[in-house]
């Protein structure tokens, strides 16, 4: 197999069916784990008894967590490789999963959160510099694909939690379901991931400050994850106190959200190549934020649902378009403008569930909602100028 190299900051040329298989695993751990929180919220709440104020609050942890992380996984992934801090962090999140159903205080569900989110966060980064590599080697569109088994990591963690909690096991086996997966899934992409470093490794700080249209793209992610964010942490609890679902299936929520992101991503590659990556983020923008709307001013569950569905495919190509914009963009190495872009987007998960408290506990849920769809339809607007600015 022949191979274009990778020049710009990697030793060595890396390619083949075998990193793509497992950078595509890999972003079904992240996707999967994560996902399994969703139905695990509820079941949360009622277990440490803190109104949504204080639940918001706790919340901020997962994103603290991810934010302190995330900023030095550039750097670490270039001096010791994506191979060495996947593996890592993987084992960590493998740890902390069990850890959010055995939590039965606020003191000890702030811990595990923060754990959460740190090992969440790093992988995060390590994944994606990896798909930017594998993505540059293979000459062809590849990163929504990436996110799509991410997303269908989301299907089977969030879809497969509630069934399993329907079906009357405890939080903790549920948990520990997805810990073995975890673990099955790093064990077979093992050999695929990049042992690659960063060529100039030795003289990179652990922290550099985004600069130019990195900071752009930044914020753009910042808005996508913060409603992305709020599905997660907040989509269960909204249908059960604004539309009465049960508490049981409240979880479908999210998995209703990412079906629809899924089935977007896997096609997403077709999709960006066939109308262009402005004009991808422009109309999932507008789609993302149509789907908040509906889920708020639907008159029945059903349509509810399919507003969840509409955020899902909106959404669902607009962070790889970013992602991929990084991995072009000059201002910066692509490692550490791919953990800068990164921090500043997860700091909508930071500022999300704290911020979606608040209004909820002096408005209501809806309303979070509503504000949400406004900040959706600004990327609409500024999306595709950040992503004509970064082919400069």
């Amino acid at each position: 197999m022949t191979s274009t190299p990778v020049t710009d900051f990697f030793y060595r040329p890396i390619t083949g069916k075998r990193e793509q298989h497992a950078t595509r695993a890999v972003f079904l751990i992240a996707g999967l784990a994560m996902a399994a929180w969703a139905p695990l919220v509820p079941f949360a709440k009622s277990r440490i008894g803190v109104e949504d104020g204080a639940f918001g609050l706790l919340l901020l942890c997962l994103g603290l967590g991810s934010i302190v992380a995330m900023p030095v996984t550039g750097a670490l992934a270039g001096r010791f490789g994506c191979r060495t801090v996947i593996v890592g962090s993987s084992l960590l999140l493998a740890i902390a999963v069990p850890l959010l159903a055995l939590a039965n205080t606020s003191f000890t569900l702030a811990l595990a959160l923060a754990m959460f989110g740190a090992s969440i966060g790093t992988l995060d980064v390590a994944i994606n510099i990896q798909a930017v590599i594998v993505e540059k080697d293979s000459g062809h569109n590849m990163m929504s694909g990436f996110h799509g088994l991410f997303s269908l990591g989301g299907i089977v963690g969030a879809g497969g939690v509630s069934l399993l909690l329907g079906a009357g096991l405890a939080p903790l086996v549920a948990t520990l379901i997805i810990s073995i997966a975890v673990l099955m899934l790093l064990l077979r992409s093992y050999s695929g991931l990049l042992p690659v470093s960063n060529r100039e490794a030795e003289n990179t700080p652990l922290f550099v400050l985004p600069k130019g249209i990195v900071i752009s793209i930044g914020l753009l992610c910042f808005v996508v994850f913060l409603g992305e964010g709020a599905i997660l942490d907040w989509s269960a609890l909204f249908l059960i106190s604004e539309h009465s679902v049960d508490q049981k299936m409240a979880g479908l929520g999210y998995t209703m959200f990412a079906v629809a992101m899924t089935l977007g991503r896997l096609t997403g590659d077709w999709i960006v190549k066939t109308l262009g990556g402005m004009c991808v983020v422009a109309i999932g923008s507008v789609l993302a934020a149509s789907g908040f709307l509906l889920s708020v001013l639907a008159p029945g569950q059903i349509l509810v649902f399919v507003g969840f569905a509409l955020v899902g495919l909106g959404a669902s190509n607009i962070v790889p378009v970013l992602f991929t914009a990084a991995g072009r963009q000059k201002s910066m190495p692509a490692n550490l403008a791919i953990a800068a872009i990164t921090t500043i987007g997860y700091a909508g998960i930071l500022a999300g569930p704290a911020f979606i408290g608040f209004v909820a506990q002096h408005a209501s849920l809806s309303k979070a909602m509503i504000l949400l769809a406004v900040a959706l339809a600004a990327v609409a607007v500024a999306g595709p100028l950040s992503i004509k600015a970064s082919e400069r």
